[in-house]
């Protein structure tokens, strides 16, 4: 956390760490998102449905890391800060209600939600830090990034033509996250430089745990929901006992891996600005999988015994190969070791794809739940072996 003369909304030494009430209060409406934007892939999958929604997903998921980076930095106990939370959340279910209808006549709708929130959160951090240079810079750096994209984002939302919009919304939320990984560079204020140390660790690991639950916690609502009607037959119970399978293994592998990472001292690393951008990317591939993989529930479950199209059954294996592939990163944030588990099996979770054709449709579900156990009995083994947590790299 920074040091020094701070702002009279700023965090100061000796305040509460861990999230308020009002944070996960703020995440609830994440169910909701998630849940739309995996009905939006289930529904429209194919290529240009997967880069839409893709699209909204990163939208939807800087808003919910400026508000992470929100409460970290500044006191969640003031009020003009917990009136920008919930101006967010109020935003964000908006913008979740918009998803169908996003690249048709409700694009504008969700851009100008966007960056009302986007501005809303920089007006009050600008003017809250008046008379601190060096702590109102980082936001002015946002702002001025963010103000640049907004262009693009808006002339997308304005054109007629679907596909232009998603290009240039594309190339906007590109632009987005290259900014931050860069340290949002701004002519006569300089970048923030990776290794300024501006968050606090506890906080900042706490609420990336909590999401990622959340996230898992709309895939149950999801299979809960397509079994509302179930008449408890063989398949269906099949299909209802792999789909949550997976959930337990996906939230033992990460909870382990929190655990081990996340215990003092390593958290000394997540208080960086370079370890907390990977960390918020590393967590966004987990929710990314974890979206795909409630909509690869959904093509089990209309036909468990059925045939797969090659192309679905890549959705179904995608899903957990992401969520593996964001803990390898988030290894390699904190720990600065590479996961080769990892890498080994999201290779054998694709390595169904080629035989899928005679098997039904929930033989690659089935699979990637074995998959995942073989990670998880690879992690006990691993840990098993070293005996201790490993040291975190220096700076």
């Amino acid at each position: 956390m920074t040091t020094g003369r701070l702002p009279r909304i700023a965090r100061k030494a000796g305040d509460p760490e861990q999230p308020t009430f009002l944070e996960l209060f703020f995440d609830l409406v994440y169910i909701f998102a998630f849940r739309r934007l995996a009905h939006e892939l289930d529904t429209n999958y194919n290529a240009i449905g997967v880069l839409r929604t893709a699209v909204m997903l990163l939208a939807m998921w800087w808003i919910w890391e400026l508000m992470v980076w929100l409460t970290d930095l500044f006191d969640p106990r003031r009020a003009q800060i917990q009136v920008v939370v919930l101006v967010a959340m109020f935003g964000i279910l908006v913008m979740a209600l918009t998803v169908p209808t996003a690249f048709a006549h409700n694009g504008w709708v969700f851009v100008v939600v966007y960056f009302t929130i986007i501005f809303a959160r920089a007006s009050v951090l600008i003017g809250g830090a008046r008379g601190y240079p060096s702590q109102q810079a980082r936001s002015v750096r946002v702002a001025f990034w963010f103000g640049l994209t907004a262009v693009v984002w808006f002339a997308g939302a304005f054109v007629p033509d679907a596909s232009i919009r998603l290009i240039l919304w594309a190339l906007a939320v590109g632009v987005d996250y290259l900014a931050a990984s860069l340290g949002w560079p701004t002519p006569g204020l300089g970048r923030t430089h990776r290794e300024s140390r501006i968050f606090i660790g506890v906080h900042v690991s706490e609420r990336h745990r909590q999401i990622f639950i959340i996230a898992l916690g709309e895939v149950i609502l999801s299979n809960g929901l397509k079994f509302t009607s179930t008449r408890f037959e063989r398949d269906e119970w099949t299909t209802l006992v792999t789909a949550f399978a997976a959930v337990v293994l996906l939230f033992l592998i990460y909870a382990r891996q929190s655990r081990r990472l996340l215990a003092p001292p390593a958290l000394w690393s997540m208080d960086r600005v370079g370890p907390g951008i990977v960390t918020a990317y590393s967590h966004l591939m987990m929710v990314a999988g974890v979206v795909a993989i409630s909509a690869g529930d959904a093509y089990v479950a209309r036909g468990p015994l059925g045939d797969l199209p090659v192309s679905e059954a890549l959705a179904v294996v995608v899903g957990p190969a992401l969520v593996l592939f964001g803990t390898g990163l988030f290894e390699r944030a904190v720990s600065g070791v590479i996961l080769w588990s990892r890498l080994i099996a999201i290779v054998l979770l694709f390595g169904i794809l080629p035989w899928i054709e005679p098997l039904p449709a929930l033989a690659p579900a089935i699979w990637a739940d074995l998959v995942l156990i073989g990670t998880f009995v690879s992690d006990l083994a691993t840990s098993r072996q070293s005996g201790r947590v490993r040291p975190a790299p220096s700076a």
